[in-house]
């Protein structure tokens, strides 16, 4: 049994959700619109600012899609009222972010600086030199950007350089000893 899948999903005021035949949901709310293909197979009921998802039968793949529907739809909710946000911290001598305009600056110790375009429905912030704010409504878009972000140079475990999540730990390793 999805314990997940069993939670109703309590819609707050000021957001709007819509079903229609086909189980796509869109969800209106302050910070913007939310559209999300759930699968056929699961039965979604709206009754008095609640939502539930229930599924046909007990097979595997229904089980597997019971409890990824509801959090889909639970993420859409949450994202159109609050948002939200990844925090990227950058450690090395030389490393360092900048915005300019649209852009994402890295310098990462490459020849080059390193320049990203930021995608649509996503909001890059550097507040400091060594530290990146992602913000958006997707909670999915917001994740994969950040680990486009990060993947220009993963953290290693010698010195503790490079991209890593704010509450990532970095496993630390010790050097090559001498003679």
């Amino acid at each position: 049994m999805s314990r997940i899948g069993l939670k109703p999903i309590t819609i707050p005021d000021g957001v709007e959700v819509k079903i229609d035949d086909n189980n796509n949901v869109i969800v209106k709310g302050p910070k913007g619109q939310l559209e999300q293909k759930i699968d056929n197979a699961m039965k979604l009921e709206m009754k008095d600012n609640e939502i539930n998802v229930s599924r046909p039968t007990d097979r595997k793949e229904h089980r597997c899609m019971h409890g990824l529907s509801r959090t889909l739809i639970d993420n859409m909710i949450v994202g159109v009222t609050e948002g939200f946000s990844k925090t990227l911290e950058i450690n090395g001598v030389g490393y360092r972010a900048a915005k300019q305009g649209k852009k994402l600056v890295l310098n990462l110790g490459f020849s080059h600086p390193v320049e990203m375009e930021d995608p649509e429905g996503i909001e890059v912030e550097v507040p400091n030199n060594n530290q990146v704010i992602v913000r958006g409504i997707d909670k999915q878009k917001v994740g994969n950007y950040a680990a486009v972000i990060r993947e220009w140079r993963k953290p290693e475990p010698y010195k503790g350089k490079g991209i890593k999540y704010v509450d990532e730990y970095v496993r630390r390793k010790e050097g090559k000893t001498g003679k």
